[in-house]
């Protein structure tokens, strides 16, 4: 008997069906079986079935002599099913990688519930991604199990079929089945959930929920709409029929409202001329569904006790205060940025302030990287400069008590802006206020570059989506001075911003801590991420790709990654996975990385502050093409590099240098090769060091742990132009540019 039965229904899918299958297929759980229904379908997809069935003894398929819809073709697999638990999955979305290995571990967890639901993200045919907005739901719930009594708001989630794992016994034993029409999963979600005992949640993205451009059948205009009306119908009589369950009458009186008048706002759904109809059919089930002692109608469904013309009108009405909205706030930004603009006029009469620095790292989300560590520095070494922060208001609260701030585009921001003298940024500044002669402008970069930047863009029209590079160009006229740590980025970075400035030679100041660690550096952020320490750990930091708009890409299964390290590298280790800054805030951690560290089976240290202090508490490195690896050669330790798609971030993005043959360590094309270099133990060869020690040599070559205190000196007390020691003899003495 396996773990989970898979029923997949399948009608006018041929473009998509193998996708579907093999997502099922090639996961790494493998004990389920797959129930396909071909619900008569004319396009051939009943002979790709069999062709599955053919080489998978794990596929069964079921060929209907009719075409009987979406519901009943399920109905028809539930028979075949013998699995623990029923999964329903259209046949035009897909499972995530992982995602059955999750749910089977967490109904290992939940005591195998009635229900576990899971999350999903829609994934539209121009290429985005957009998570579920109430996900929180699913955490906030907590581990333990539950009724709907318990918490109610689980109704809130989309009623779909296929975001939730059935227990076959629970299943059988009410009877559930579903009903003829469109929007079939109501009445099979409202019952099955308020029938259940016990419901467990995955906060987990398990299916890539697809959004056709066309095809899409609740997408397609039609009376059909109408079939809403009857299957909340058939809710209400499976309330009726349960006395225990009145008390949901008036939820579910709410959401049919609230469910059938979106139907009515969507323009391709109910046919114009019968829109009037749908109206006076959903304000008579409104009607005909309200309890004697129910409270007050809410204002939101209030329309439904008027006329559809009145529903229009207000509409109508509704639209153009939106529309008029919308203007006036655009007025009012022209407005307030003209006022900004005369504001700093003023501030311009002013003198500079030579005891004045701004700081600002990531677009203003803190004090971090490399002007994090000039500003320390010149704490110390300059303490008569005032150095005040620019971050965003919604991040003030992460700032150390003792850090001045200001918020950006804030008169406070304005006036000294305007007078500052100092200016130490690894992002651009906006254009206001102007640059003022006599101002220090002292960019840090973000590291080392590997992929192209800034004017190398020009010729890479796919990796520039949402990149303004002549404005980018026009704003680095303001640098001065430009940070390097090696020879490498003083070349490109010539090249990718043809402006003014002047390269240093100082190393990058955030790699100081890096240079100078200890053996008990990271000791610290273990403790505070909770691991032992004696663990060996490995750190994995993936980088957002230019072919898939939103950046996310999963390489590998993380959960699979870390059973494998466990094999190799026994009980006392630890995975911790870092995602670049620009992932952090979308789906990229509901694919499984949440799960896994609320389980414990890796650390999550994306929201660490320092990624500095990451890197100092792990014993390797394992990344793809992130500009961590420039920095962590430092620290002399262990580097892969997993290069799996090599080519195809290349050909979107463009790179300065080979990884995959000038690398810091050995290099992976494939998950396998992956997972044998950690087995086999050539991740900390001799060979692995050889390459270590070349990268380092060519690109740390001015780290040498003193390039804030450099900075400081050099540029801001105005001291004689230092020597960057050279860390080899071969290697020619550099001085800082001047």
């Amino acid at each position: 008997m396996p773990r989970f039965s898979v029923i997949v229904p399948v009608f006018k899918v041929r473009g998509f069906l193998r996708e579907c299958l093999d997502s099922v297929l090639e996961q790494s759980y493998r004990d389920l079986e797959v129930i396909a229904v071909d619900d008569c379908s004319p396009d051939g997809s009943g002979d790709i079935l069999d062709a599955y069935a053919a080489r998978d003894p794990r596929v069964r398929v079921l060929h209907l002599p009719a075409n009987v819809g979406l519901g009943r073709a399920r109905n028809a697999g539930l028979p075949y099913a013998t699995g623990d638990f029923v999964l329903f999955l259209d046949s035009d979305d897909t499972f995530t990688p992982g995602a059955l290995r999750a749910l089977a571990d967490r109904l290992d967890e939940a005591g195998d519930p009635d229900v576990l639901v899971f999350d999903y993200a829609r994934t539209y045919w121009w290429g985005g991604t957009r998570r579920n907005s109430l996900a929180h739901v699913l955490r906030d719930v907590g581990a333990d199990t539950f009724t709907v009594a318990e918490h109610p708001e689980i109704l809130e989630l989309l009623m779909t079929v296929w975001n939730k794992a059935y227990r076959r016994e629970f299943v059988e034993a009410h009877g559930f089945r579903f009903p003829p029409g469109y929007y079939e999963d109501t009445p099979w979600t409202f019952p099955v959930l308020l029938s259940a005992r016990r419901i467990a949640t995955l906060d987990r993205i398990c299916v890539a929920y697809r959004q056709r451009r066309q095809g899409n059948i609740l997408s397609t205009t039609s009376r059909r709409h109408f079939d809403v009306h009857d299957q909340y119908e058939r809710v209400f009589t499976f309330l009726d029929a349960r006395p225990e369950l009145t008390r949901w009458r008036p939820f579910l009186r709410h959401k049919m409202a609230e469910h059938c008048l979106d139907i009515l706002a969507k323009p391709d759904r109910v046919p114009a001329r019968d829109k009037g109809e749908f109206f006076r059919r959903t304000a008579g089930l409104y009607q005909k569904y309200r309890t004697p002692d129910e409270v007050p109608v809410a204002p939101e469904f209030r329309v439904l006790e008027g006329s559809w013309a009145a529903c229009r009108v207000r509409r109508q009405a509704a639209g153009l205060r939106t529309a008029l909205t919308a203007g006036g706030e655009r007025v009012r930004a022209a407005g307030a940025e003209r006022i900004r603009r005369s504001r700093s006029l003023v501030h311009e009469r002013l003198p500079l302030d030579p005891r004045l620095a701004l700081y600002s790292a990531f677009s203003h989300r803190g004090m971090l990287g490399d002007p994090a560590a000039v500003y320390r520095a010149a704490r110390e070494l300059a303490p008569h400069i005032r150095g005040v922060w620019v971050v965003r208001p919604e991040l003030v609260g992460k700032l150390p008590v003792d850090v001045e701030y200001v918020t950006p585009g804030s008169p406070e921001f304005l006036r000294l802006s305007a007078r500052a003298t100092y200016f130490v940024n690894n992002v651009n500044w906006p254009s206001t206020p102007r640059r003022r002669p006599g101002s220090v402008y002292i960019h840090t970069h973000q590291g080392t570059p590997l992929k192209f930047m800034a004017a190398d863009l020009l010729h890479r029209p796919g990796a520039r989506i949402g990149v303004d590079v002549p404005r980018m160009l026009r704003r680095a006229d303001r640098w001065d001075y430009s940070l390097v740590a090696n020879r490498h980025s003083e070349l490109v970075w010539s090249r990718a911003y043809p402006c003014g400035f002047v390269s240093l030679r100082t190393g990058s100041p955030r790699n100081d801590v890096l240079v100078n660690a200890g053996p008990d550096s990271g000791a610290a952020v273990r403790e505070r991420l909770g691991i032992p320490a004696d663990h060996t750990v490995v750190l994995y930091a993936p980088s957002p790709r230019d072919y898939r708009r939103g950046g996310h890409v999963e390489r590998f299964d993380l959960a699979r990654f870390a059973e494998d390290l466990r094999r190799s590298l026994g009980e006392r280790h630890t995975l911790v996975v870092r995602l670049h800054p620009s992932l952090a805030d979308g789906p990229a951690r509901g694919f499984g990385l949440a799960e896994l560290h609320r389980r414990g089976v890796l650390v999550d240290a994306t929201d660490e502050p320092h990624v500095e202090e990451v890197m100092l508490a792990s014993d390797a490195l394992v990344t793809d093409y992130s500009a961590l690896m420039f920095d962590y050669a430092n620290l002399d330790r262990p580097i892969v590099i997993h290069a799996d798609d090599w080519g195809a971030f290349t050909a979107s993005r463009g790179a300065y240098l080979d990884i995959t043959a000038e690398g810091p360590g050995h290099v992976s094309r494939s998950y396998r090769e992956l997972a044998r270099l950690f087995d086999s133990g050539q991740w900390r060869d001799a060979e692995s060091t050889r390459l270590r020690a070349a990268f380092r040599e060519r690109y740390c070559e001015f780290d040498d742990g003193k390039a804030a205190e450099r900075v400081v000196r050099t540029l801001m007390l105005g001291e004689p132009v230092a020597a960057v020691p050279a860390p080899s003899a071969h290697r020619a003495s550099s001085l800082v540019s001047s």
